[in-house]
Order: structure tokens, then sequence, then C-alpha cells
């Protein structure tokens, strides 16, 4: 009885941002939570955006409600760029598979076109944008306008913070020397296609939230 507790007791008190313990959860592939480090962060990430997300949601819910809410146009732009999500989310499955099967040409390959497919789709936001500030829907010209533009930049912001861990990624598999490195890049890959699969949910419902109200 005496040892669990102390055991109890220890693992409350672990410092999990301090280097001696990463180094301990590493070793133990994080199992206090049956879970690696980098996944942890990597669901604390979610869990802080999807906060965030709902919260904004929920603030557009009871917005829209008023009398000065004018709907904003959806550009056909917004239906190839969210196609082009979808894509690059079902590039990342078959990533996954290939890094299973050890095959790290095919990985390369296609988080290359990831990445290709990433940038198109910011840039096409930002095409969006141009369209509408010319069309005259600009921030300040009704609530909608501005939770639009609200929207779109948050998600661009994490799609951002994605291409950054996907140039991790792409590092990790270019350079295989043995197994250990091979454990790491097959890790490195589910993360980023987690995130990423994380943001063609968060747009889905953003972009469908736009689209019906």
């Amino acid at each position: 009885m005496r040892n669990n507790k102390e055991s109890l007791i220890n693992l409350l008190t672990q410092k999990p941002w301090e280097p001696a313990q990463v180094k301990v959860d590493n070793l133990h592939e994080g199992k206090t939570f049956n879970l690696h480090v980098g996944k942890l962060g990597l669901r604390y990430i979610m869990v802080v955006s999807t906060i965030m997300f709902c919260l904004f949601i929920v603030t557009y819910a009871d917005r829209m409600v008023y009398d000065d809410w004018i709907r904003m146009p959806e550009p056909f732009l917004l239906w190839i760029n969210s196609l082009i999500l979808v894509i690059s989310s079902l590039f990342f499955i078959r990533i996954q598979l290939a890094s299973k099967k050890n095959n790290f040409e095919k990985v390369r390959r296609e988080l290359v076109l990831i990445g290709v497919l990433a940038i198109i789709f910011l840039i096409g936001q930002l095409l969006v944008w141009q369209n509408m500030i010319e069309a005259g829907y600009y921030v300040s010209g009704s609530p909608a306008n501005g939770y639009f533009y609200v929207f779109t930049t948050l998600h661009g912001l994490h799609l951002l913070g994605g291409l950054i861990y996907w140039v991790m990624t792409i590092k990790k598999v270019w350079k295989l020397d043995d197994s250990i490195v091979i454990r790491k890049a097959k890790h490195t890959v589910e993360l980023c296609a987690i995130y990423w699969h994380f943001l063609l949910a968060v747009w889905i419902v953003l972009f469908g939230l736009m689209l019906f109200s």
C-alpha cells in the first residue's frame, strides 16, 4: 500500500517539461500516459486549437441572429481550395501506408506533392481574399465579413504551422541511416498526417458553417 502511495506521489510530482524527465519519458515512449511525448504534445496543440475554434464558432452562431447580419457569397475558388485540402489529406493516408511498408521513396515523392498542394491552397485563399475585397466585401463591411477573414486567417496560420512540421518531416525521411532513424521518421510521418487530417476536419466545419449560415 505504501509503495502504491509513493508511486502515485512520484507520478503527480513529475515535471515533463524538464530535460531529465523528457529523457525518461522518451525511454519508455511516454507510457505514463500511454503516449509518445511528441504525440502528447500534438494532442495538446489540437485540443487548444479546437477550443479556440469552438469559441469563435459559438460567437459566430450567436452573432448571426442579429438583423445586421449580411451573408457573404461563397466564391467558387473556395470549393477548389477545399478539394485541394481533401486531396492532400488523402495523399497523407497513402503516405502512412507507404511508411509502414518502408517504401520511403514513395513517402518522399508524395510529401513533396503535399507541400506543393498546401502552398497552392494558401495562394488560393489569398486570391479569394483579393476577389472578395475587389467585390466590396471588406473586413469592416459587416460582421459576416469579419468572421470570414478571421476564420480563413486562423486556419491559414495553422496550415503554415503544419508546413513547418512538414519541412521537419521531409528532413527526417530524406536521410535514413539505421533502424532507429527509420522508426523516428515513421513516427514523424504519423504525427504530420494526424495534424493534416485535423486541419481538413477544421476547414470542413468552418466552410460548412459559412456555407449554410
